[in-house]
């Protein structure tokens, strides 16, 4: 059986990834939390704009190696963005204000979704300039 595992680009992600965490760190520093997880909020908006954004761009798609590409969305934007923070600070805004739960929970998935869609419209729009 041939194993798909390829050492290089493991290491190549894995950087991306500390790329990744570290400006999430940083993000999670600026933005000293009260009461609401803002500093997760942003940086799961960003991330989806800018994974949405980066996927919908050929040019960029052409420009870079697969390896280098795949290192920005999956190691940089992937570690960047956080599921498993939003969910345990959800369980625990739950625990103490059900209210801001459930408000967190609604800006970050209809807040994802716009987000991702803003940034494929804005791919799609630096598409059609670089067209023309």
């Amino acid at each position: 059986m041939q194993s798909n595992f390829n050492i290089k680009l493991t290491a190549i992600i894995g950087l991306g990834g500390a790329v990744g965490t570290m400006g999430r760190y940083g993000i999670s520093v600026l933005l000293t939390e009260e009461g609401f997880p803002i500093a997760t909020l942003c940086t799961n908006l960003f991330g989806c704009f800018l994974l949405s954004f980066l996927v919908h761009q050929n040019h960029i798609k052409k420009l870079l190696p697969t390896s280098i590409f795949t290192a920005l969305t999956v190691g940089l934007i992937g570690s960047f963005t956080t599921f498993s923070t939003f969910s345990v600070e959800t369980v625990a805004l739950w625990n103490s204000t059900k209210v801001l739960a459930v408000l967190y929970v609604i800006i970050s998935v209809v807040g994802g979704l716009l987000f991702c869609l803003l940034g494929y419209k804005m791919a799609m729009a630096n598409r059609e300039k670089a067209e023309r």
